[in-house]
Formats: C-alpha cells, sequence, structure tokens
C-alpha cells in the first residue's frame, strides 16, 4: 500500500470518529449520562455558551449539565451539516445542531437551532472535543 493510500484511509476513519464523536455528544445529552462525559470532552474541555458563560474542566461543564436539567422535559438533538478538518492529532469540526426540547408522548415546546464549532483532538481512548463553541442561532416557543 503506497503512503498516500494509507493516508486517505486514516483521514477517512478520523473523520468517521469525528462524526460518531458528535452523535455520541447529542445521545449523552439526550439519555442525560452525565457519569459518561468523559466519553466525549477532555478533562480540559473549555466550552463556550450564552447560557453557561465560559466553563473550564469537564467538572464544570458536567456540573452545568446537570443544574440546567428541568424535571419531565425530555430534548432530542439532531447534528446535521458536520464539517472538519483534520490536522494530525487535531481537528477543527463544526455542525448545527437541531434541539427539540418535549415532554413525553407531547409535540416539542420549545425548538432551537444551534451552531457548534471547535477543536477536537485525538487521545488515547479516541477523538474528544477540548474546546467547543455554543451560538444559537434561532428559537422557537410553541
Amino acid at each position: 500500500m503506497k503512503e498516500g493510500a494509507m493516508s486517505t484511509d486514516t483521514l477517512i476513519a478520523d473523520r468517521i470518529e469525528i462524526a460518531d464523536l458528535f452523535a455520541r455528544f447529542a445521545r449523552l445529552l439526550d439519555e442525560k449520562r452525565w457519569e459518561d462525559a468523559g466519553t466525549v470532552f477532555t478533562e480540559d474541555v473549555a466550552v463556550h455558551s450564552p447560557r453557561g458563560g465560559e466553563l473550564r474542566g469537564i467538572d464544570k461543564v458536567v456540573g452545568f449539565m446537570r443544574q440546567s436539567e428541568v424535571e419531565g422535559q425530555q430534548a432530542q438533538h439532531i447534528t446535521t451539516d458536520l464539517l472538519v478538518d483534520v490536522d494530525g492529532d487535531q481537528a477543527a469540526a463544526s455542525a448545527y445542531s437541531l434541539v427539540y426540547y418535549y415532554r413525553d408522548g407531547q409535540a416539542p415546546h420549545f425548538t432551537g437551532g444551534l451552531r457548534m464549532a471547535g477543536t477536537v483532538v485525538r487521545t488515547s481512548a479516541g477523538w474528544r472535543f477540548r474546546e467547543q463553541r455554543i451560538t444559537p442561532a434561532w428559537i422557537r416557543e410553541n
């Protein structure tokens, strides 16, 4: 196998793993599995959002996600339009996220569109978010 072919295979594998990272992050949020945050974030992750401000470190991020829970409210995150620019062991990655907030068996009462952009890094356990910027594009209350 030529060197160029191998690096193409690696690049494709990296892009698939990073797409999976975004999907796993969305599922973690929807299923409120805060104890699994280490499967998507580095320990020193930095998250910037209008609601949370700047959160540094996985414990602060998890604390914010826990306190943001609303009793009886569920969420469904749909991630789309992923763009990835891999550079060795890190990548710039961005995506759009549509978020539907609902109560069991009811249509969504709140919907939002977000843009997520940041840096993901290759770790010994796989790709993880190291920095994430979350920017709301629109919201709709039903």
